[in-house]
């Protein structure tokens, strides 16, 4: 079996590169020209230069592909150019639907998000049948998340044999940006999260959501999604674990909501004079007024989705963000 795979690179992506080779697949990874590859390096991948955003360049990379693995996206809660997001969320994956459709491969998996689904009411898990008011979603990127994953049903409806996995808040090895919560585990190691936000999030290692990727591939349900999970936890108990697998002493101060969203505010108007990149925006402010808790049961049940306990997934993105120089 021969797999492309779109943003390889990535957090999630790299990961997922290392499951499949782990199960013997052949893969090729589809790198834009001029990105930074350290994820892949080492690894005995073919790689192709393509853009998700040039179809072209997407029938080239299929050729003699039996899978394709979709994990490419813009991830970002600050965009300041005009239709980038949609232009590679929805529009890109619309590019590579379409070009799987044609090359005629066996089976697409769709990295889609948490962000796709229902925002958590109170507290409540969400799951895959949650239905989603699409007037509560909040922000771009979590917009453009949405629309894609209706592009991936269209197309499931069309005949193409994709499945749409959602992770949640993938913790581990190799987040070189990093994300929001890998910037927070990084915050925290080195004595910058002085207190915290009250939200809640569902945490998994990023080697589970991984091999989640290869279980939707055998097991997953045409047209199905599968949220890939761990476990709910509020930023109170997450700082806790990471202060029990550190030995760094946990913030206790909880920040007020609107102060924060006040001083999101301004923040986002300096960066933008500046051209900076803010390190909260309104719109992330008014997402942790949402205990963002998700329901995996579906994805362990029909998948065989693992568990790794969230201590466990720490300590692995804790070892890399040291000995990776993030931490002074």
């Amino acid at each position: 079996m021969r797999a492309l795979l779109t943003g390889g690179t990535g957090f999630i992506g790299s990961s997922i590169a290392r499951a499949l080779l782990d199960s013997d697949y052949e893969v090729r990874a589809l790198v834009r020209d001029g990105s930074d590859t350290r994820n892949l390096d080492g690894l005995e991948i073919e790689r192709i230069i393509g853009d998700i955003t040039d179809p072209a360049s997407l029938s080239a990379a299929m050729r003699g592909c039996t899978h394709v693995f979709h994990a490419a996206a813009l991830y970002s809660f600050w965009v300041t150019i005009p239709g980038l997001i949609e232009r590679v969320n929805v529009e890109g994956t619309r590019n590579v639907l379409q070009a799987s459709l044609e090359a005629g491969i066996e089976r697409v998996v769709y990295t889609s998000s948490v962000a796709a689904l229902a925002v958590p009411d109170k507290g409540t898990p969400v799951d895959e049948s949650t239905p989603v008011d699409p007037s509560k979603i909040i922000g771009a990127y979590k917009r453009s998340k949405y629309a894609a994953q209706q592009v991936a049903l269209e197309y499931a409806a069309k005949g193409l044999p994709v499945v749409i996995v959602n992770p949640s808040f993938p913790v581990g090895p190799r987040d070189i940006k990093p994300t929001p919560t890998g910037q927070t585990i990084v915050d925290f190691l080195n004595h910058r999260l002085p207190a915290y936000v009250d939200t809640g999030m569902n945490v998994v290692d990023v080697e589970d959501v991984a091999r989640g990727h290869i279980l939707a591939a055998e097991n997953g349900r045409i047209g199905e999604r599968y949220i890939l999970g761990g476990k709910n936890m509020t930023m109170g108990e997450l700082l806790a674990l990471l202060s029990k697998v550190t030995g760094i002493p946990a913030p206790r101060t909880q920040l007020p909501y609107r102060a924060l969203l006040a001083v999101s505010y301004a923040n986002a108007a300096w960066c933008r004079i500046t051209k900076t990149t803010p390190r909260m925006t309104p719109d992330t402010i008014r997402m942790s007024r949402h205990y963002m808790y998700y329901d995996s049961t579906k994805a362990i049940a029909e998948l065989g989705l693992p568990q790794t306990k969230p201590e466990v997934a720490l300590a692995k993105a804790v070892d890399w963000y040291v000995e990776n120089g993030y931490v002074k």
